[in-house]
């Protein structure tokens, strides 16, 4: 498939009620091995790709490595990529755009996640400028002729902790959620909300296939396919439990020197 029929293929697996699944990985190795184990599709962890190179997240990788890692992926296997680029490495529309477009041109990527948050900052930002963001990157697709796959992200549920406060962040999700839609959004991404009722809301008021992430506490796939989810995700579960794995056969190994 070339760039444009993996965009449009990448696109069609988001279905409400029968999401994708992306295990999320975050170097060539990693790519092939979650390809050959059965994935339609493949996606990036910033936070998996960061430690797999000493970083921390919250772009404190360079963009230099997070590109030549994407590239990687690409040259290795034949599946749609979406990249997971955080707050595309600037706060102004303009220049995320342009950094957005190094995916499209010199890797091939076919998706980003793209998040609210103020990265190095505090807070989110303001729906509007947020949504002037998401229409930069949706012009700069538009004008290489790329049917990009926006998976626009909102934070308000992953920065709050108390659980018991997400049912009163869910107004304003929906509120960014249309917003980020109307911006040229293709999917909407809560990540950190977990509560099957919240979900469900959700899902019913969005009109962007919404994906969630699992985590402790997560209803299982086949439970957030019956609530109308459209795209589930691994986040860092997939590196964790990886180096958890690497962890305990090294140890098992030291312990009889």
């Amino acid at each position: 498939m070339n760039q444009n029929e993996k965009a449009k293929a990448f696109g069609a697996l988001h279905r409400k009620g029968d999401p994708v699944v992306l295990y999320n990985i975050w170097d060539a190795g990693t790519a092939k091995a979650v390809a050959d184990a059965g994935a339609k599709a493949l996606a990036t962890g910033s936070w998996s790709v960061a430690a797999a190179h000493g970083y921390a997240d919250g772009e404190k990788l360079p963009m230099s490595v997070l590109v030549e890692t994407a590239k990687s992926i690409t040259a290795a296997v034949d599946l749609p990529l979406s990249v997971d680029f955080e707050g595309a490495y600037s706060a102004e529309a303009e220049s995320a755009a342009a950094n957005v477009a190094k995916l499209v041109v010199e890797v091939g990527a076919i998706g980003i996640n793209f998040e609210d948050q103020v990265v190095g900052g505090d807070g989110l930002y303001p729906i509007e400028r947020q949504a002037a963001r998401i229409r930069a990157i949706r012009e700069m697709a538009e004008g290489k002729n790329v049917p990009f796959f926006i998976n626009a992200r909102t934070d308000l549920f992953l920065a709050e902790s108390d659980l018991s406060k997400h049912a009163g962040l869910v107004d304003e999700a929906i509120e960014r959620g249309k917003a980020y839609a109307a911006a040229g959004g293709s999917g909407f991404f809560v990540p950190g909300l977990i509560d099957p009722a919240l979900i469900e809301k959700i899902c019913a008021a969005s009109p962007l296939p919404v994906n969630i992430m699992m985590r402790t506490g997560a209803p299982d796939v086949k439970a957030l396919a019956k609530l109308g989810v459209g795209r589930v995700s691994y986040g860092p579960g997939p590196y964790r439990s990886m180096m958890e794995k690497l962890k305990q056969d090294a140890a098992a190994i030291y312990s009889l020197l």
